[in-house]
Protein backbone atom coordinates (compact mmCIF):
# COMPACT_ATOMS: atom_id res chain seq x y z
CA UNK A 1 0.00 0.00 0.00
CA UNK A 2 1.03 3.61 -0.49
CA UNK A 3 2.90 5.22 2.35
CA UNK A 4 1.75 8.54 3.74
CA UNK A 5 3.88 11.48 4.83
CA UNK A 6 4.10 12.18 8.54
CA UNK A 7 3.06 15.75 9.20
CA UNK A 8 3.85 15.58 12.90
CA UNK A 9 7.26 14.73 14.34
CA UNK A 10 7.75 12.51 17.35
CA UNK A 11 7.51 14.29 20.69
CA UNK A 12 10.13 12.03 22.27
CA UNK A 13 13.24 10.72 20.51
CA UNK A 14 15.97 8.91 22.46
CA UNK A 15 18.76 8.43 19.95
CA UNK A 16 22.42 9.38 19.75
CA UNK A 17 24.47 10.21 16.64
CA UNK A 18 26.44 6.99 17.17
CA UNK A 19 23.28 4.98 16.50
CA UNK A 20 23.02 6.48 13.01
CA UNK A 21 26.61 5.65 12.01
CA UNK A 22 26.94 2.18 10.42
CA UNK A 23 29.01 -0.29 12.40
CA UNK A 24 31.26 -0.95 9.42
CA UNK A 25 31.82 2.72 8.58
CA UNK A 26 35.55 3.33 7.87
CA UNK A 27 35.51 6.43 10.09
CA UNK A 28 35.05 4.25 13.18
CA UNK A 29 38.61 2.87 12.97
CA UNK A 30 39.95 6.37 12.33
CA UNK A 31 38.06 7.79 15.32
CA UNK A 32 39.36 5.09 17.66
CA UNK A 33 42.93 5.79 16.55
CA UNK A 34 42.55 9.56 16.81
CA UNK A 35 41.02 9.36 20.29
CA UNK A 36 43.90 7.22 21.49
CA UNK A 37 46.48 9.66 20.11
CA UNK A 38 44.71 12.68 21.62
CA UNK A 39 44.89 11.04 25.07
CA UNK A 40 48.67 11.19 24.77
CA UNK A 41 48.45 14.91 23.99
CA UNK A 42 46.30 15.68 27.02
CA UNK A 43 49.26 16.92 29.18
CA UNK A 44 50.16 19.36 26.39
CA UNK A 45 46.59 20.61 26.25
CA UNK A 46 46.61 21.23 30.01
CA UNK A 47 49.61 23.56 29.61
CA UNK A 48 47.92 25.51 26.83
CA UNK A 49 45.01 26.84 28.89
CA UNK A 50 44.60 28.64 32.20
CA UNK A 51 43.26 26.77 35.21
CA UNK A 52 40.46 29.31 35.75
CA UNK A 53 38.05 31.17 33.53
CA UNK A 54 35.36 30.29 31.03
CA UNK A 55 35.78 26.84 29.45
CA UNK A 56 36.85 26.95 25.82
CA UNK A 57 36.10 24.63 22.93
CA UNK A 58 38.16 21.48 23.65
CA UNK A 59 41.37 21.44 21.58
CA UNK A 60 40.62 17.79 20.83
CA UNK A 61 37.48 18.91 19.00
CA UNK A 62 39.41 21.48 16.97
CA UNK A 63 41.98 18.91 15.86
CA UNK A 64 39.33 16.35 15.00
CA UNK A 65 37.40 18.99 13.10
CA UNK A 66 40.53 19.79 11.07
CA UNK A 67 40.89 16.09 10.25
CA UNK A 68 37.27 15.98 9.04
CA UNK A 69 37.82 19.06 6.88
CA UNK A 70 40.65 17.23 5.10
CA UNK A 71 38.85 13.87 4.86
CA UNK A 72 35.61 15.26 3.44
CA UNK A 73 36.99 18.09 1.28
CA UNK A 74 35.18 20.81 3.23
CA UNK A 75 35.94 24.10 1.53
CA UNK A 76 36.42 26.22 4.66
CA UNK A 77 36.16 26.19 8.42
CA UNK A 78 33.05 28.35 8.22
CA UNK A 79 31.36 25.85 5.95
CA UNK A 80 32.32 23.05 8.37
CA UNK A 81 30.65 24.87 11.27
CA UNK A 82 27.50 25.25 9.17
CA UNK A 83 27.46 21.53 8.38
CA UNK A 84 28.07 20.65 12.01
CA UNK A 85 24.51 21.79 12.79
CA UNK A 86 22.93 18.99 10.75
CA UNK A 87 25.65 16.44 9.92
CA UNK A 88 25.25 13.58 12.40
CA UNK A 89 28.47 11.92 11.26
CA UNK A 90 30.50 15.03 12.11
CA UNK A 91 28.78 15.41 15.48
CA UNK A 92 29.49 11.78 16.36
CA UNK A 93 33.17 12.12 15.40
CA UNK A 94 33.48 15.19 17.67
CA UNK A 95 31.65 13.43 20.55
CA UNK A 96 28.75 15.89 20.42
CA UNK A 97 25.16 14.92 21.19
CA UNK A 98 22.02 16.22 19.51
CA UNK A 99 21.70 19.20 21.87
CA UNK A 100 25.26 20.57 21.73
CA UNK A 101 25.40 23.78 19.68
CA UNK A 102 27.89 24.18 16.84
CA UNK A 103 30.86 26.42 17.60
CA UNK A 104 31.71 29.57 15.68
CA UNK A 105 34.27 29.53 12.85
CA UNK A 106 36.32 32.21 14.60
CA UNK A 107 37.23 29.60 17.23
CA UNK A 108 39.72 28.07 14.78
CA UNK A 109 41.57 31.32 14.14
CA UNK A 110 41.56 32.34 17.80
CA UNK A 111 43.12 29.05 18.90
CA UNK A 112 45.49 28.60 15.96
CA UNK A 113 48.22 30.72 17.56
CA UNK A 114 47.96 28.65 20.73
CA UNK A 115 48.31 25.42 18.77
CA UNK A 116 51.30 26.85 16.90
CA UNK A 117 53.03 27.93 20.09
CA UNK A 118 52.94 24.39 21.47
CA UNK A 119 53.57 22.72 18.09
CA UNK A 120 50.49 20.55 18.50
CA UNK A 121 50.00 19.71 14.81
CA UNK A 122 53.58 18.44 14.46
CA UNK A 123 53.23 16.33 17.61
CA UNK A 124 49.94 14.92 16.38
CA UNK A 125 51.49 13.97 13.04
CA UNK A 126 54.45 12.39 14.84
CA UNK A 127 52.16 10.31 17.05
CA UNK A 128 50.26 9.07 13.99
CA UNK A 129 53.58 7.93 12.50
CA UNK A 130 54.52 6.27 15.80
CA UNK A 131 51.17 4.44 15.84
CA UNK A 132 51.95 3.06 12.39
CA UNK A 133 55.43 2.07 13.55
CA UNK A 134 54.00 0.31 16.62
CA UNK A 135 51.69 -1.66 14.33
CA UNK A 136 54.77 -2.68 12.27
CA UNK A 137 53.49 -0.94 9.17
CA UNK A 138 56.64 1.10 8.49
CA UNK A 139 59.84 0.11 6.79
CA UNK A 140 63.22 1.34 8.00
CA UNK A 141 65.13 0.09 4.96
CA UNK A 142 63.42 1.63 1.92
CA UNK A 143 62.23 5.22 1.46
CA UNK A 144 61.21 7.67 -1.26
CA UNK A 145 61.55 11.44 -1.31
CA UNK A 146 59.83 13.95 -3.56
CA UNK A 147 58.61 17.52 -3.62
CA UNK A 148 55.69 19.52 -4.98
CA UNK A 149 54.50 23.12 -5.10
CA UNK A 150 51.69 24.59 -3.01
CA UNK A 151 50.15 27.84 -4.20
CA UNK A 152 50.41 30.66 -1.68
CA UNK A 153 47.40 32.65 -0.45
CA UNK A 154 48.50 35.70 -2.42
CA UNK A 155 48.00 37.01 -5.92
CA UNK A 156 50.59 38.29 -8.37
CA UNK A 157 49.17 41.80 -7.92
CA UNK A 158 50.62 41.80 -4.41
CA UNK A 159 54.13 41.01 -5.75
CA UNK A 160 55.72 44.46 -5.70
CA UNK A 161 59.11 46.07 -5.30
CA UNK A 162 60.50 45.81 -1.78
CA UNK A 163 61.30 49.51 -1.63
CA UNK A 164 57.85 50.53 -2.88
CA UNK A 165 55.37 48.29 -1.07
CA UNK A 166 52.69 50.98 -0.73
CA UNK A 167 52.61 51.80 -4.41
CA UNK A 168 49.16 51.22 -5.83
CA UNK A 169 48.51 50.04 -9.34
CA UNK A 170 45.48 52.26 -9.80
CA UNK A 171 42.71 54.04 -7.97
CA UNK A 172 39.77 52.45 -9.80
CA UNK A 173 39.35 49.74 -7.14
CA UNK A 174 41.61 49.87 -4.05
CA UNK A 175 40.74 46.28 -3.15
CA UNK A 176 41.50 44.92 -6.62
CA UNK A 177 43.51 47.57 -8.48
CA UNK A 178 44.51 47.44 -12.12
CA UNK A 179 48.23 46.64 -12.29
CA UNK A 180 50.38 46.72 -15.42
CA UNK A 181 53.56 44.64 -15.19
CA UNK A 182 54.62 44.97 -18.84
CA UNK A 183 58.23 46.02 -19.22
CA UNK A 184 58.98 45.49 -15.52
CA UNK A 185 61.56 42.90 -14.51
CA UNK A 186 60.46 41.14 -11.35
CA UNK A 187 62.33 38.68 -9.17
CA UNK A 188 62.53 37.42 -5.62
CA UNK A 189 65.65 39.50 -5.01
CA UNK A 190 63.92 42.82 -5.69
CA UNK A 191 60.22 42.05 -5.18
CA UNK A 192 58.07 40.35 -2.58
CA UNK A 193 54.39 39.83 -1.90
CA UNK A 194 52.74 42.37 0.37
CA UNK A 195 50.16 39.73 1.32
CA UNK A 196 52.56 36.87 2.15
CA UNK A 197 56.23 37.94 2.05
CA UNK A 198 57.42 34.39 2.77
CA UNK A 199 56.04 33.05 -0.52
CA UNK A 200 58.34 33.06 -3.54
CA UNK A 201 57.82 33.57 -7.26
CA UNK A 202 58.49 30.25 -8.94
CA UNK A 203 57.48 28.23 -11.98
CA UNK A 204 57.21 24.48 -12.42
CA UNK A 205 59.13 24.34 -15.69
CA UNK A 206 59.83 25.90 -19.03
CA UNK A 207 56.71 27.29 -20.65
CA UNK A 208 54.82 27.39 -17.36
CA UNK A 209 53.54 30.55 -15.75
CA UNK A 210 55.24 31.87 -12.63
CA UNK A 211 53.17 32.01 -9.44
CA UNK A 212 53.70 32.53 -5.73
CA UNK A 213 54.46 29.14 -4.20
CA UNK A 214 55.64 27.25 -1.16
CA UNK A 215 57.58 24.00 -1.54
CA UNK A 216 56.18 20.85 0.10
CA UNK A 217 58.50 17.87 0.60
CA UNK A 218 57.49 14.32 1.54
CA UNK A 219 59.46 11.36 2.88
CA UNK A 220 57.56 8.13 2.21
CA UNK A 221 58.37 4.64 3.38
CA UNK A 222 58.06 2.08 0.60
CA UNK A 223 56.34 -0.81 2.36
CA UNK A 224 52.82 0.66 2.57
CA UNK A 225 53.29 4.15 1.16
CA UNK A 226 52.90 5.99 4.48
CA UNK A 227 54.21 9.49 5.12
CA UNK A 228 57.11 9.55 7.56
CA UNK A 229 57.89 13.27 7.29
CA UNK A 230 56.25 16.21 5.53
CA UNK A 231 57.80 19.66 5.48
CA UNK A 232 57.03 23.05 3.94
CA UNK A 233 59.96 25.14 2.77
CA UNK A 234 60.81 28.03 0.51
CA UNK A 235 60.18 27.42 -3.18
CA UNK A 236 63.56 27.45 -4.91
CA UNK A 237 65.75 25.17 -6.97
CA UNK A 238 67.78 23.84 -4.02
CA UNK A 239 65.05 23.19 -1.46
CA UNK A 240 64.18 19.67 -2.62
CA UNK A 241 67.67 18.30 -2.03
CA UNK A 242 68.36 20.28 1.15
CA UNK A 243 65.07 19.34 2.82
CA UNK A 244 65.45 15.70 1.74
CA UNK A 245 68.82 15.43 3.49
CA UNK A 246 67.37 17.12 6.57
CA UNK A 247 64.49 14.62 6.70
CA UNK A 248 66.89 11.69 6.33
CA UNK A 249 69.03 13.07 9.17
CA UNK A 250 65.93 13.28 11.38
CA UNK A 251 64.54 9.87 10.47
CA UNK A 252 67.89 8.06 10.89
CA UNK A 253 67.10 5.00 8.75
CA UNK A 254 68.91 1.70 9.03
CA UNK A 255 72.44 1.45 7.71
CA UNK A 256 72.34 0.63 4.01
CA UNK A 257 68.75 1.82 3.53
CA UNK A 258 67.72 2.98 0.06
CA UNK A 259 66.24 6.33 -0.92
CA UNK A 260 64.37 6.62 -4.21
CA UNK A 261 64.00 9.90 -6.08
CA UNK A 262 63.58 11.44 -9.52
CA UNK A 263 66.23 13.07 -11.70
CA UNK A 264 66.05 16.30 -9.73
CA UNK A 265 67.93 14.55 -6.92
CA UNK A 266 70.65 13.19 -9.22
CA UNK A 267 73.31 15.67 -8.20
CA UNK A 268 76.75 15.04 -6.75
CA UNK A 269 76.13 16.93 -3.51
CA UNK A 270 72.89 15.05 -2.78
CA UNK A 271 74.38 11.64 -3.57
CA UNK A 272 77.37 12.34 -1.34
CA UNK A 273 75.08 13.62 1.42
CA UNK A 274 73.04 10.40 1.31
CA UNK A 275 76.16 8.27 1.58
CA UNK A 276 77.34 10.29 4.55
CA UNK A 277 74.11 9.26 6.31
CA UNK A 278 74.65 5.62 5.32
CA UNK A 279 71.83 5.70 2.74
CA UNK A 280 72.08 4.30 -0.79
CA UNK A 281 70.73 6.90 -3.27
CA UNK A 282 68.38 5.18 -5.72
CA UNK A 283 67.77 8.30 -7.81
CA UNK A 284 66.73 8.24 -11.45
CA UNK A 285 69.73 7.94 -13.74
CA UNK A 286 70.67 10.66 -16.21
CA UNK A 287 72.09 10.03 -19.66
CA UNK A 288 74.79 12.63 -19.14
CA UNK A 289 76.59 13.77 -16.01
CA UNK A 290 74.87 11.26 -13.74
CA UNK A 291 76.02 11.17 -10.12
CA UNK A 292 75.41 7.39 -9.91
CA UNK A 293 76.69 4.60 -12.11
CA UNK A 294 76.38 0.87 -12.67
CA UNK A 295 77.55 0.09 -9.15
CA UNK A 296 74.14 1.33 -7.98
CA UNK A 297 71.87 0.67 -10.96
CA UNK A 298 72.94 -2.96 -11.54
CA UNK A 299 71.08 -4.23 -8.46
CA UNK A 300 67.50 -5.45 -8.63
CA UNK A 301 66.61 -3.25 -5.67
CA UNK A 302 67.28 -0.16 -7.77
CA UNK A 303 64.60 -1.18 -10.27
CA UNK A 304 62.14 -1.79 -7.44
CA UNK A 305 62.87 1.61 -5.87
CA UNK A 306 62.31 3.36 -9.19
CA UNK A 307 58.96 1.63 -9.60
CA UNK A 308 57.73 2.18 -6.04
CA UNK A 309 58.84 5.83 -5.83
CA UNK A 310 56.02 6.84 -8.17
CA UNK A 311 53.53 6.08 -5.40
CA UNK A 312 54.49 9.30 -3.67
CA UNK A 313 52.59 11.11 -6.43
CA UNK A 314 49.43 9.42 -5.12
CA UNK A 315 50.01 11.17 -1.79
CA UNK A 316 50.35 14.56 -3.45
CA UNK A 317 47.33 13.84 -5.62
CA UNK A 318 45.15 13.00 -2.61
CA UNK A 319 46.32 16.06 -0.70
CA UNK A 320 45.57 18.44 -3.56
CA UNK A 321 42.22 16.99 -4.64
CA UNK A 322 40.61 15.52 -1.52
CA UNK A 323 42.62 17.22 1.22
CA UNK A 324 42.21 20.68 -0.32
CA UNK A 325 45.95 21.43 -0.13
CA UNK A 326 46.52 22.48 -3.72
CA UNK A 327 46.54 26.02 -2.40
CA UNK A 328 47.13 26.95 1.21
CA UNK A 329 44.40 28.80 3.08
CA UNK A 330 46.88 30.50 5.37
CA UNK A 331 49.54 33.18 5.19
CA UNK A 332 53.11 32.40 6.14
CA UNK A 333 55.18 29.26 6.11
CA UNK A 334 54.56 28.43 9.76
CA UNK A 335 50.79 28.29 9.41
CA UNK A 336 51.08 26.47 6.11
CA UNK A 337 53.31 23.89 7.81
CA UNK A 338 50.65 23.41 10.48
CA UNK A 339 48.05 22.72 7.78
CA UNK A 340 50.47 20.34 6.05
CA UNK A 341 50.85 18.25 9.20
CA UNK A 342 47.07 17.99 9.56
CA UNK A 343 46.56 16.94 5.94
CA UNK A 344 49.50 14.51 6.13
CA UNK A 345 48.10 12.99 9.31
CA UNK A 346 44.68 12.59 7.67
CA UNK A 347 46.24 10.70 4.75
CA UNK A 348 48.14 8.40 7.10
CA UNK A 349 45.01 7.74 9.16
CA UNK A 350 43.16 6.54 6.07
CA UNK A 351 46.01 4.21 5.13
CA UNK A 352 46.43 2.88 8.67
CA UNK A 353 42.69 2.21 9.03
CA UNK A 354 42.77 0.13 5.81
CA UNK A 355 45.89 -1.78 6.81
CA UNK A 356 44.98 -2.54 10.40
CA UNK A 357 42.98 -5.75 10.96
CA UNK A 358 39.40 -5.01 11.90
CA UNK A 359 38.16 -6.33 15.26
CA UNK A 360 35.62 -9.13 15.19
Amino acid sequence: MRGREKNQSSMLCLISPADRVPTDHPLREIKALVDEILKQLSPTFDKMYAAEGRPSIPPESLLKASILIALYSVRSERQFCDQLDYNLLFRWFLDMDMLDPSFDASTFSKNRARLLEHDVAARFFGLVVEAARAAQLLSREHFTVDGTLIEAWASLKSFRAKDDKKKSGGDDDPGNPTVDFHGEKRGNETHESTTDPESKLFRKGFGKEAKLFFGAHALMENRHGLLVDFRVAEANGRAEREVALAMIATEKPARGATLGGDRGYNTRDFVEGCREHGVVPHVAEKRKYSAIDGRTTRHAGYVVSQRVRKRVEEIFGWMKTVGGFRRTRFKGRERTQQAAHIVGAAYNLIRIAKLMPRPA
